[in-house]
């Protein structure tokens, strides 16, 4: 029974930006719940080596893959109708997709911060919703938000990233007021600092990483693999009545001083 709730089998999800990183680990966690999985990224040859990659690793898993740009509406629509038709009824969306831009303030150029923006809380808006179309004459879908500590903190050089992720917590809100009572769960994750591939240079500059266990109360940097287990309860069963809520995974860094 306890088990059953967390099943995923027979779901069909879709991971935007998971051709590595946080999504492919958040891709591969779905995947080994049962789902049936959608890996996305838009450099094709690094997205088929993730999907065959993934293949490889679980076998009997059902693994796919799409390619589109998700700040592009017209891209999107035929992304997710790509998907219901090949692939099937999408259930779960999980809006991973994000860059980040380290610049201050006064250095900031405005093409940067829109192209953060849009990548990293627009393209949430445009998946979201277009997911959102197929899901509601369904009455059933699971969409989840990858939002980040900085939906709460800020720290220098990262204004557009932070903005966008404080929207992202909003964006989550609203789609839940709309869609909620149509059967849809929208919720997002926050991760604290995760050691990936993107962040090694981080995790390399020893004042940076000596901040970061000084700050963080569980005193480490977190894991892709500390953000699957909330990110399939999310998807499963067992958050049925969880709607609009951001889960922080961040070892506890948000609540202290």
């Amino acid at each position: 029974m306890t088990s059953s709730l967390f099943d995923l089998t027979g779901r069909i999800a879709l991971v935007t930006g998971s051709s590595r990183g946080i999504g492919r680990s958040l891709a591969a966690g779905l995947a080994a719940s049962g789902a049936t999985t959608v890996l996305h990224g838009r450099e094709t040859g690094r997205l088929r080596t993730a999907g065959e990659e993934l293949a490889a690793a679980q076998p009997g898993a059902q693994i796919h893959t799409a390619s589109f740009d998700v700040t592009d509406a017209e891209a999107v629509a035929a992304g997710i109708s790509d998907i219901e038709g090949r692939v099937g009824p999408l259930d779960i969306l999980v809006n991973n997709a994000g860059i980040q831009h380290r610049v201050p303030l006064l250095d900031l150029e405005v093409e940067d911060w829109d192209r953060v923006l849009r990548t990293n809380l627009t393209s949430a808006f445009l998946v979201g919703r277009e997911a959102a179309r197929h899901m509601l004459p369904r009455r059933t879908g699971k969409i989840i938000n990858v939002c980040s500590v900085q939906t709460d903190l800020a720290r220098p050089t990262i204004a557009p990233y932070t903005a966008a992720k404080g929207g992202l917590r909003n964006l989550t809100r609203s789609m839940t007021a709309e869609w909620a009572s149509a059967g849809l769960q929208v919720n997002g994750i926050a991760p604290g600092y995760i050691h990936t591939d993107m962040t090694q240079n981080l995790v390399d500059d020893p004042s940076f990483n000596s901040w970061i266990l000084g700050r963080t109360p569980a005193a480490r940097w977190g894991t892709p693999e500390d953000l699957v287990g909330p990110a399939v309860w999310l998807a499963s069963d067992a958050s049925n009545y969880v709607n609009g809520q951001v889960i922080f995974i961040d070892g506890g860094m948000s609540v202290v001083v």
